[in-house]
């Protein structure tokens, strides 16, 4: 994409009323300059979605296909697709509007600090599709379903509350699983290495990303764990 074409999308998503540009005040070079700190902590229910419906986020969205086919297969639920990239969240961002979708919104900031955007037991359900695996040795801790981040999902997932992770990196997958085995908080509901192997369990998992139609090209196998923290 060309310089001229990320400015314009990053102009256009300002005006978005279903888009949020969020970051910590206190490490404001976590997200980087130009974003505008929002105060929806505890009151996304009444100040955005104006309903008490559940809410689910899905984290680096990207271009925000799982929130918005969520949002259009469960309508009496709610939608967060968090990434940091203002240019892919325009495209989920400028779907769900197009779609007359009222039930998700965008949040552009980091995972890093993603407790100080919601509060305790705010949220109902994560999603983790295809995010970055950081399989560089020593980058473990960056990886979403590394223990320092189930600790900050856990402040702000209610008790009980389903974590999904799809993804097709079998090095990913591995350490997720023997993360969540080595914490005695945490329960694989369902383990499956091979989602398409057989018929599909949930219809959630119908829906295919960018990513995903790439990573099945090429042959590879999607994997899917539902598990709470």
């Amino acid at each position: 994409m060309s310089r001229h074409n990320k400015l314009k999308k990053f102009a256009e998503i300002l005006a978005f009323p279903n888009v949020y540009e969020c970051y910590d005040v206190q490490q404001p070079q976590l997200v980087g300059a130009g974003m505008q700190p929002v105060d929806l902590k505890g009151r996304w229910h009444s100040a955005h979605f104006n309903n008490n419906n559940p809410i689910t986020l899905e984290l680096a969205c990207g271009a925000g296909e799982y929130a918005v086919g969520l949002a259009e297969m469960f309508p009496e639920r709610n939608f967060i697709g968090v990434d940091v990239k203002g240019n892919r969240l325009w495209t989920g961002a400028k779907q769900a509007l197009d779609a007359g979708l009222h039930n998700v919104a965008f949040l552009r900031t980091r995972i890093e600090i993603i407790n100080l955007f919601f509060a305790q037991d705010e949220i109902q359900e994560i999603w983790i599709t295809f995010c970055d695996p950081f399989p560089r040795h020593g980058k473990e801790n960056r990886r979403l379903t590394s223990a320092r981040f189930l600790e900050q999902y856990r402040s702000i997932l209610k008790p009980g509350g389903l974590v999904h992770l799809k993804h097709d990196d079998p090095d990913f997958y591995k350490f997720s699983v023997n993360t969540l085995l080595a914490d005695p908080k945490c329960h694989i509901l369902y383990d499956n290495a091979d989602i398409y192997a057989s018929e599909l369990e949930f219809p959630e998992l119908k829906m295919k990303t960018k990513y995903e139609e790439m990573h099945l090209a090429k042959g590879k196998k999607i994997k899917y764990l539902r598990f709470t923290i």
